[in-house]
């Protein structure tokens, strides 16, 4: 069993694209711009839009953090979001989710420029990443194929089962999966599924996606399989400081010692997900 250093990668990653960047300002052009609109001061978004700030400085690019109240009207909201449109040295923005439940999401969602979309969420990047076009990928599953693409593990040809329908992770995961170039065989398994076990006991690689800790079992897993875990749930555990443990939806010590890779929670997919964003605002820069 070999363990994906998601952590290490990230950092690797990073620095790659800190190089790059340099390379830009000796070439007279300006750093990369993020820029991120956080609503109220839900933890697990100050953390989130904390690690993006930190990656940002990392990288070489300039960040810019818009904080409103959880009060902060749809309106307000959406003149940010034209305004960041419209600047020239903004190059991407995410707005930063959950939002407030008064907040209409999808309606936030489709405001941003797709050009500027590095979260890959707008329906535009969503489409043309259905059909093979040239677009920003979501984070998690851009990090993913990045992680799977580094250990040199072969997807072309092999069985890959998907848990989660989620248009952030499970949606756009097996899209990425089964695009030209990365040529997996996809299923796709959510609520509704009957048996996984039976369907995930053939798979090659399983990406579990759906906010359930300890879902996947050993008995679903095949030995040899590649197995990445995108669950972070926080589960109470008062002897940790924080006062809770972030738990993955793989059952770890049952599971690890019948695959071949393994992710680990924490550090494995979390790292990659705020790297794939630097890298997708590298490229809006570019003009990719």
């Amino acid at each position: 069993m070999q363990l994906i250093d998601g952590k290490a990668t990230a950092a690797q990653i990073k620095s790659e694209i800190a190089r790059q960047v340099q390379q830009m300002i000796e070439q007279g052009k300006r750093r990369p711009h993020l820029a991120a609109i956080l609503v109220g001061h839900d933890g697990g978004s100050e953390t989130y839009v904390a690690s993006k700030v930190k990656a940002c400085d990392e990288c070489g690019f300039k960040s810019t953090l818009i904080r409103f109240e959880s009060d902060v009207t749809e309106q307000e909201l959406l003149a940010t979001i034209d305004r960041l449109n419209k600047d020239p040295e903004v190059d991407g923005f995410i707005v930063q989710l959950p939002l407030p439940a008064h907040i209409n999401e999808q309606r936030i969602t489709e405001a941003v420029n797709p050009d500027k979309d590095v979260d890959g969420f707008h329906p535009v990047n969503v489409g043309r990443l259905s059909i093979g076009l040239p677009c920003f990928h979501s984070a998690t599953p851009a990090g993913i194929i990045e992680l799977l693409k580094r250990y040199n593990i072969p997807t072309r040809g092999r069985r890959a089962v998907v848990i989660g329908r989620s248009n952030i992770v499970g949606k756009p995961m097996a899209a990425l999966l089964m695009s030209k170039g990365i040529d997996a065989t996809v299923t796709v398994c959510h609520s509704a599924t009957a048996d996984i076990a039976d369907i995930t006991r053939s798979a090659d690689i399983i990406i579990a996606a759906l906010g359930k800790p300890h879902f996947v079992t050993a008995d679903m897993v095949k030995d040899g399989a590649t197995v990445i875990d995108v669950g972070t749930t926080r589960v109470p555990d008062a002897s940790r400081k924080s006062g809770f443990r972030l738990c993955g939806d793989v059952d770890f010590d049952a599971v690890a010692p019948k695959c071949a890779f393994i992710t680990p929670v924490p550090g494995g997919v979390g790292p990659m997900t705020i790297t794939s964003l630097m890298l997708n605002t590298l490229k809006a820069a570019k003009g990719l």
